[in-house]
């Protein structure tokens, strides 16, 4: 493959929220939607440049999180799936092909179920929204901050263990909850550091995070199922290719054979080795196989 290709990083206005997002290269257009409590520049900052060497690759923040604004609204994945398909329209794009993890894997899911002619091919990775999620996994990591009062306060433990907790703790404890056993040096690098504690000294980004998982994925909610949307799979007719960490301590790979078996044009590819981010995790690996997909 070819040398990876410069992106550009701004601000544009959709409406009345100014957004960031990173775009580049030339060809079929791709569009990745990075999940919970992240950003395009740090959820895709091994695969974008890739990717933009056969591709135009479209990042975007998503409201509430990243550099774009922060509203005070509910965040819901209809939300979030409105802001898409605006972005889209604004950027031009009658379809793209539509790369989302975790939560962003859920959002491309309801944009590819409820308005299919927007969704060229679905790369889903590590996503919500295709089985219930063990539950251990989801009570330690949401179920304080779902609770009033509480939640803040995580949030602001969170944000001052950023600035004075060694990183080499910060990496620990948050590749216990990834489920991470690669390299967390390489996988959570300074700059990433840098980033995420950038997000968290933001009080609007407390909010949009809270919001996001009190009226998204508030572990009642994901245990009793509100957000899978395994019976519909079927009616996903484009290309999907589903990419899972095989070591995802919140998201199992049972979730992805499953879909695997109910989407009718379907590939599966699980990465040994990888937790809930294989494209952080195994960047190489992942970067092939999304190569191999979007070129096929």
């Amino acid at each position: 493959m070819s040398a990876p290709t410069a992106l550009s990083s701004g601000m544009i206005n959709l409406g009345d929220l100014r957004v960031h997002q990173l775009q580049g290269g030339h060809g079929p257009p791709v569009l990745f939607i990075h999940g919970l409590g992240s950003s395009g520049y740090m959820e895709w900052r091994f695969n974008l440049e890739p990717a933009a060497v056969r591709h135009r690759v479209y990042a975007p923040d998503l409201p509430g999180y990243g550099r774009t604004e922060k509203p005070r609204v509910r965040y819901t994945i209809a939300y979030f799936a409105s802001f898409i398909e605006r972005y889209m329209d604004d950027c031009g794009l009658a379809a793209a092909a539509i790369v989302g993890a975790s939560l962003g894997g859920r959002i491309a899911l309801e944009i590819a179920l409820e308005n299919p002619r927007l969704a060229q091919r679905l790369v889903l990775v590590n996503a919500l929204g295709l089985g219930r999620p063990k539950p251990q996994m989801a009570q330690m990591a949401y179920g304080l901050v779902t609770v009033p009062h509480v939640g803040e306060a995580v949030m602001r433990f969170t944000r001052s263990a950023l600035r004075w907790a060694p990183p080499r703790t910060i990496r620990r404890v948050a590749g216990r909850f990834a489920g991470s056993s690669s390299d967390l040096e390489k996988v959570m690098d300074d700059d990433y550091l840098d980033n995420l504690r950038e997000m968290y000294e933001t009080r609007d980004f407390h909010n949009a995070y809270l919001s996001t998982v009190r009226s998204l994925i508030h572990p009642r909610a994901l245990l009793s199922g509100q957000h899978d949307v395994s019976q519909r799979l079927s009616e996903l007719k484009m290309p999907v290719q589903l990419i899972w960490g095989a070591d995802d301590p919140l998201f199992p790979v049972a979730h992805a054979t499953r879909a695997h078996a109910l989407i009718p044009d379907c590939k599966l590819a699980v990465i040994e080795g990888a937790g809930h981010t294989p494209q952080a995790e195994r960047p190489d690996e992942f970067n092939r196989l999304l190569n191999d997909f979007l070129s096929a």
